[in-house]
């Protein structure tokens, strides 16, 4: 990295910082100002930051960047509370999710004519999970109903990890349609990724989360290290899995899983590397894209690629959620709140990437172009929206606080969430 580029970043983050209190409870958020900065800087702007789409250290930064979120997110999931209060998030991810993939595989299908059904899945895939760091205004505001704050925030913290074993198979359905002949290789290739990914993690999470807990009961560890722990066993996971052949992504989401279970030591570690290094880390993914992914993708850009779009960003999410919670006796405006709070981030981006430089898939560029439009899209309309829709929510839902039947304020036991 050339030392221009270096402090071009370093002062823009400076910048931010100076009045990051002062925009908390403005229509700007983090990502927006640092997309925006991208943009400045970038070759659509002034032209000063010198990053191409293929410098290793974007592919490093973006990489690092989902391994740590996809551990991260995970360790604050509490499964064995999931499962007892949190029916919500539980629907969104059993049904919504899938019903969301599905619908938008059949309509990017029929909206683009090169697409086969297996890009168009991997397409659907990749603009599926979501990130509730965008809706950081409306997940954090203490006056929105617990049990809707958490559905979006847990849904978030689980579905990127779930959506990457489909992502994989998607994309060898998608190279075997184009070479049959390679059958027993891809076939391989995805049960190795899947199976293994999830054993490694699991079993890192377990010992090195078992491990951890122990020395920090004997005070063996220092706060300090117990913080660098974190970014060391998702590491640990990640390499040991790509190692063996199974899928490093996926073993560093399960892998933060169980550390959620097995290490409450660590994981309130986790959370305060998570809201330092980690935040810097994803909001230099947010000024990536403006600076560099955008101009390299906007030429692929077409009136389908923005149809579609706003198409992942309404139709695409809002119905599926209309269906998973269907029969909960949420109100209208809930539902409809929380199918609009789906805004698509960091993995929609890493995922899109991975897609380009790793497989060699039909309409790679095509789908690169229309997931980074989404993710677009996605940033100034829930970021703009954010704040004032969950004021006026607020405001309306306060009436119902005291009511027997209000399905939004029954009681759940919060997780933390990733902010921005």
């Amino acid at each position: 990295m050339d030392t221009v580029s270096v402090t071009i970043v370093a002062f823009g983050i400076m910048l931010f910082s100076l009045v990051s209190a002062r925009l908390r409870d403005s229509i700007f958020t983090p990502p927006m100002v640092f997309v925006l900065f991208g943009l400045m800087v970038g070759d659509v702007g002034l032209r000063l930051f010198s990053f191409h789409f293929e410098n290793e250290a974007i592919h490093l930064l973006a990489e690092l960047t989902l391994i740590l979120v996809l551990f991260t997110d995970a360790s604050r999931i509490d499964l064995r509370l999931l499962c007892r209060e949190h029916d919500l998030p539980i629907r969104l991810l059993t049904i919504g999710l899938p019903i969301s993939i599905a619908v938008g595989t059949v309509f990017a299908w029929w909206l683009f004519e090169d697409f086969g059904i297996w890009q168009a899945a991997v397409l659907a895939t990749i603009v599926a999970p979501t990130d509730a760091a965008l809706a950081h205004a409306f997940v954090a505001n203490k006056l929105v109903p617990a049990r809707i704050r958490q559905s979006i925030s847990v849904e978030s913290g689980l579905n990127d990890g779930l959506c990457l074993p489909l992502f994989l198979v998607f994309i060898c359905g998608a190279r075997l349609a184009e070479h049959p002949e390679t059958t027993g290789y891809w076939a391989r290739f995805a049960a190795l990724q899947i199976s293994l990914g999830p054993l490694v993690g699991i079993g890192v999470g377990y010992l090195g989360g078992n491990l951890i807990e122990r020395a920090a009961q004997r005070h063996w560890i220092s706060h300090s290290f117990l913080e660098l722990t974190t970014l060391a066993l998702a590491l640990v996971a990640y390499g040991a899995a790509e190692l063996v052949g199974g899928n490093g992504f996926i073993a560093a989401f399960c892998a933060g899983l169980t550390v959620g279970t097995v290490s409450k030591a660590i994981c309130r570690a986790i959370h305060e590397f998570a809201e330092a290094e980690g935040q810097l880390l994803t909001l230099l993914i947010f000024f990536v894209l403006g600076a560099v992914l955008v101009p390299g993708a906007i030429h692929d850009v077409s009136l389908m690629s923005v149809i579609y779009a706003i198409f992942a960003l309404s139709v695409m999410r809002i119905l599926p959620v209309a269906i998973a919670l269907a029969g909960t006796r949420l109100r209208h405006n809930t539902r409809w709140l929380i199918g609009w709070f789906g805004p698509r981030g960091v993995a929609s981006i890493v995922f899109a990437m991975i897609l380009l430089e790793e497989y060699a898939v039909p309409a790679q560029q095509e789908i690169f172009a229309v997931a980074l439009l989404t993710v677009m899209l996605s940033v100034f309309c829930h970021g703009l929206t954010s704040n004032p829709l969950a004021k006026l929510y607020a405001r309306r839902m306060e009436s119902s606080r005291h009511a027997a039947d209000a399905a939004e304020h029954r009681p759940v036991t919060e997780m933390p969430f990733r902010g921005l």
